[in-house]
């Protein structure tokens, strides 16, 4: 199977995939207990059943399920994400403002975490045994057992309240009317607590699973043989052990795509970062199910196209793999 096919192979299962997160949201949340129109009659003083009937059936919940998941889909289908219950305004433009600040967040992590793994988990693996191993596997193992919040809370109380070097919440300063360059700084700033937080747990994993990956390959018959040619060790390192070692860290790379975006409700939460995060945590609480509705579309669909690229690089780092497997 030549690439264009295996290309649309892998494009028509993330179709289906999504399709399948669609129906299973809606569901789930339509059967989920609680009632949005009770919550907004709630919110406005008149919680009357009257007044909670005509709500739900401008709100269009006093449709069967089947039919409030055909209109959904009709309008899914046109990019259409619906309004607000809660804000009265289009979902699409209340996620378009949050979406960027979580993808800074999660990305920067993930980079980190990815980049740090690697490199540590690789340097333990050619000193194993030593001292230096076992004070990288020791630092693994804390940051992974480490909850999250402890970690940021920890993290808080050290750079923020005692040292004061970093800010301890929110994504810019309030008021500073930062411009250019110093806005980009101040972003910086606010991001790399948050960041480092969400990232020293999967630093640790990719650690622990690049050690082992490359202490495996290093025991290859392949290995031994560049070595009896006389290849340099640097070459020995790039082309034959690192490039074998990181077929099973980009599928667990993927794997955690989805991960990372949950830990980040938990991130942004503890540093007052605004992502879409507590956005859905926010959405949840008052029942607002078209916008929770779009942010777990969209956060499939990262996720999915985020599998849909390690599946590539995946067939990129190891040439054996056949492209219609």
């Amino acid at each position: 199977m030549d690439r264009i096919g295996f290309l649309t192979g892998r494009a028509a299962r993330a179709i289906v995939i999504l399709l399948g997160v669609i129906v299973l949201n809606f569901v789930l949340l339509r059967l989920a207990p609680g009632d949005p129109a009770s919550v907004l009659a709630g919110d406005q003083g008149a919680a009357d059943a009257a007044f909670v009937e005509e709500l739900r059936h401008d709100l269009g919940l006093d449709r069967s399920i089947p039919e409030q998941l055909w209109v959904y889909a009709r309008s899914l289908a046109q990019l259409d994400f619906g309004q607000s219950y809660r804000e009265q305004r289009p979902v699409v433009d209340i996620v378009a403002e949050r979406l960027p600040a979580t993808l800074l967040l999660t990305l920067t992590a993930f980079g980190f975490a990815l980049a740090a793994g690697i490199a540590l988990g690789s340097t333990a693996a050619r000193h194993a045994g030593s001292l230096l191993d076992t004070i990288l596997t020791g630092i693994s193992v804390m940051f992974f057992a480490m909850p999250l919040f402890w970690i940021g809370l920890m993290a808080i109380l050290f750079f923020s309240v005692w040292l004061d070097w970093l800010p301890s919440y929110g994504m810019a300063t309030v008021g500073a009317g930062h411009s250019g360059l110093s806005h980009v700084a101040d972003i910086a700033l606010h991001l790399l607590l948050p960041a480092l937080t969400l990232g020293l747990f999967y630093m640790a994993i990719y650690m622990r699973v690049t050690r082992a990956s490359v202490l495996d390959v290093l025991d290859r018959d392949f290995v031994s043989t560049a070595r009896a040619k006389g290849l340099k060790p640097g070459l020995i390192w790039r082309r034959h052990v690192l490039r074998n070692a990181l077929l099973p860290i980009i599928t667990f790379a993927s794997l955690q795509a989805g991960h990372l975006i949950g830990g980040s409700i938990l991130i942004e939460t503890v540093f007052a970062w605004p992502g879409i995060g507590r956005l859905a945590f926010d959405a949840l609480m008052q029942r607002d199910y078209n916008l929770l509705l779009a942010i777990f579309f969209i956060t499939s669909a990262i996720v999915v196209a985020i599998n849909l690229v390690a599946d590539i690089l995946y067939v990129a780092a190891d040439p054996r793999i056949k492209l219609g497997a």
